[in-house]
């Protein structure tokens, strides 16, 4: 007599012994919905790392302890569900669901538990004063600030009377002066201002600290001074290599010539040193930036010219009865890995480039391991890695925009496929390119608006005209190029790179030059892009498992992704800006208008007034807007009404201490006083004004205005007893005189 076994776990014969009936319900369960959980995992991951990144506070050990058993009880909640399954007293669709809840909170406390260790591991001291005096350390990287300004970055660092324990591990040093260049390795001397990295110009902007910690800066700083060579470079290791990669680098502008040659350097190598700040503004204007940087787009291509021309040659070998039973595809995605790798190690293995490496690199194992390479799986495979590396990449432009364009573009796939088969043969290339730009375009576009307050109106255009270019002329002539150099037989195929960065260049100074190229917008609030995100997931992406999401539950999961998306537009619709912003420093003041934003200076605080005016969606620079009708008085002195409903407020700035001499007269009930001093003469009493001066700044950070309901607010970017690593709490320095004049007006956030 034959015992047949059938697939469900309950008709397992009953006397068979409880381990045997164990093992064999298992293998014969459902898949437990692993097919569609990968695309998931990052989402839920990154819901996590997100959640650590809001806490005003850094969490303590408590937050960790309560991350652990969380995750311990998830863990064991996944295996008694399997187990329970198993010996058939839990049906498995119901032990599935299970699993898949407690697996997404797992996969949620993995990802703040990720972003934790990751602050902690990369902890390094962080400058708390200003510092002026002699700098002394070994150059890491060169670069080119937003004012066409050159700069280092020191480590190794030794200051005049400051211990090792304060210290900080890494400082940006801008040269304001004319000077030779060091090379990278080399130990330098100089005197240098350094400060704290800037904090927010406006509560809720972004913050440079966080990024400065998690990059390891620990101070940021100028110098007027020429730099002396203390010892020259480093011999071998990792500085030698970063020479010789500049070395090319300066080859390639020296060849070409101009910007081109500088865009080809930067492309080709990294470095971007050479690039003129009006050519990165026409870059952006044109939307053709995220050419320059090297990410996936440049990655792709380059291991798509690699593989091509190595399987085409395997082809031809083949062909001529060599090798027949040799797995040429994979060989050649093996090359194709190989010079990515290279590619990775001759641009300087930035952030972006790295995260690029590891898609290209997972989609080219995917062919190696005969998996699809272009997939959904792979894409989250690669998401997975970076975020689990380097958890704070999730909140930079450059992750979301890259992988947004390319999961939008796998989505399209199918429907094309489907399409092009109806379609001319010599048509398809051009409707592909014209798809794969509007796609991309369409994915990536509304998170760099978020991000930079702006919109490129013919975007679409520039990238159609330039991105094909840079496929068939710059990425593969950089590669012939780079197999040519040792010979000293680059030159033809640098000249044909240097046509396709100079189209390139022409093409954006066109499109910059045409009428409303480019659209200013309001700056996002904060909930925007984790709002859309999520909604996005919830209604492109397929749900884990029909079994789990029968067809009533995606009517109601796309619901709820379109509800998230629609909730997004309004909240950024509907976000107001802030009637009066003040600068950290004190030494600027902008209050809104119906004209717009108008500063209290035509000139100071630069970089806090330009960020408001981004920030508003006003194309006005300081000048222009400083000389709008509101202010009036001597420099010195400077005073403006704030207005909201029946209710006016008086605002002084005082400027120097000429204009702190004029306290006494200025600070008036009600009245709002801003210095960039520290007040010399004593609190004003309960009946006077609500002083902001350098002190309490230093304190609360840039400080806003508000009005809810007619009565006005001070909303403040820092608070005393808050803080993370990167923004520690002010500590000792007393607000009691602070807290006690911000009454007078409704309070302090």
């Amino acid at each position: 007599m034959q015992t047949v076994v059938s697939a469900s776990p309950a008709s397992l014969p009953v006397w068979s012994s409880p381990r045997r009936r164990a093992a064999t319900a298992v293998q014969r369960a459902p898949v437990a919905v692993r097919a569609g959980i990968l695309p998931w995992v990052p989402f839920w991951l990154a819901l996590g790392i997100g959640g650590w990144f809001s806490f005003s506070n850094e969490p303590g050990s408590g937050f960790y302890a309560v991350l652990a058993a969380i995750g311990a009880g998830c863990a064991l909640a996944i295996w008694l569900a399997g187990r329970r399954a198993a010996f058939g007293l839990l049906g498995w669709v119901a032990a599935d669901r299970i699993r898949l809840a407690m697996l997404a909170i797992l996969l949620v406390v993995i990802g703040a538990g990720l972003a934790g260790a990751r602050a902690h591991v990369i902890a390094a001291p962080v400058l708390d004063f200003r510092y002026y005096g002699p700098v002394e350390g070994r150059v890491v990287a060169i670069d080119r600030s937003a004012r066409d300004r050159m700069r280092l970055v020191l480590d190794q660092l030794r200051l005049r009377d400051l211990s090792s324990s304060r210290t900080p591990e890494r400082v940006r040093i801008s040269l304001l002066v004319g000077t030779s260049l060091p090379v990278a390795g080399q130990r330098v001397m100089l005197t240098a201002h350094l400060s704290p990295p800037p904090g927010p110009s406006e509560p809720g902007g972004f913050d440079f600290r966080r990024m400065a910690w998690f990059e390891g800066l620990g101070a940021v700083g100028y110098t007027r001074t020429p730099v002396l060579a203390v010892a020259p470079p480093e011999r071998g290791g990792i500085y030698a290599l970063h020479r010789l990669r500049m070395s090319l680098a300066e080859r390639v502008r020296q060849q070409i010539g101009g910007q081109a040659g500088a865009v080809a350097a930067a492309l080709m190598t990294g470095d971007r040193s050479g690039i003129e700040e009006a050519t990165n503004e026409v870059m952006r204007a044109s939307n053709l930036y995220h050419i320059i940087s090297i990410s996936g787009l440049h990655m792709s291509m380059l291991a798509g010219f690699v593989y091509t021309a190595l399987r085409l040659a395997s082809v031809a070998v083949q062909g001529l009865g060599a090798f027949p039973r040799w797995p040429m595809h994979k060989l050649a995605a093996g090359g194709a890995l190989m010079a990515s790798a290279a590619y990775l190690w001759l641009s300087g293995g930035g952030v972006a480039t790295e995260r690029a490496f590891i898609m290209v690199a997972v989609m080219l194992i995917a062919i190696i391991a005969d998996r699809r390479a272009i997939s959904l799986r792979t894409v989250a495979i690669a998401a997975v890695a970076i975020l689990a590396i380097n958890p704070e990449a999730l909140t930079s432009p450059g992750f979301q925009m890259s992988f947004a364009a390319t999961v939008a573009l796998i989505l399209v796939q199918r429907p094309w496929l489907q399409v092009q088969s109806h379609l001319p043969w010599w048509l398809r290339p051009l409707l592909l390119l014209l798809v794969s730009s509007l796609v991309a375009s369409m994915a990536t576009s509304p998170i760099a608006a978020a991000h930079f307050g702006r919109m490129t109106q013919y975007g679409l255009l520039a990238n159609m005209l330039v991105v094909p270019v840079i496929g068939m002329l710059v990425m593969p002539g950089a590669v012939i190029a780079a197999l040519l150099a040792p010979f000293g037989l680059a030159g033809p195929a640098l000249w044909v790179v240097g046509l396709g960065t100079r189209w390139m260049l022409g093409i954006a100074e066109w499109i910059a030059s045409l009428s409303g190229a480019v659209f200013e917008l309001s700056a996002a609030p904060w909930a925007v892009l984790p709002l859309a995100g999520a909604g996005a997931m919830l209604l492109l992406l397929a749900p884990v498992q029909q079994l789990l999401a029968p067809q009533n539950l995606t009517l109601l999961r796309r619901a709820a992704g379109a509800a998230l998306l629609m909730l997004a537009a309004l909240t950024w619709w509907g976000a107001e800006r802030p009637l009066m912003l003040v600068a950290a420093d004190g030494d600027a003041v902008g209050i809104l208008t119906d004209a717009g934003r108008v500063p209290s200076r035509p000139r100071g605080g630069s970089f806090a007034v330009a960020d408001w005016l981004d920030a508003d969606g006003d194309p006005a620079d300081q000048a222009t807007a400083a000389a709008r009708p509101l202010w009036r008085g001597e420099a010195a002195v400077r005073t403006a009404y704030v207005t909201s409903g029946d209710r006016q407020l008086a605002v002084h700035h005082l400027n120097g201490r000429t204009g702190l001499a004029a306290m006494a007269q200025v600070c008036t009930q009600g009245a709002i006083v801003i210095s960039d001093q520290r007040k010399m003469s004593p609190s004003p009493s309960a009946a006077g004004c609500v002083l902001l001066d350098a002190n309490t700044l230093r304190q609360t950070g840039a400080v806003a205005l508000t009005a809810e309901q007619a009565e006005f607010r001070l909303v403040t970017t820092d608070h005393p007893d808050k803080g993370r690593f990167w923004n520690p709490a002010a500590g000792g320095l007393s607000m009691a005189a602070g807290q006690y004049q911000l009454q007078s007006i409704d309070g302090i956030e």
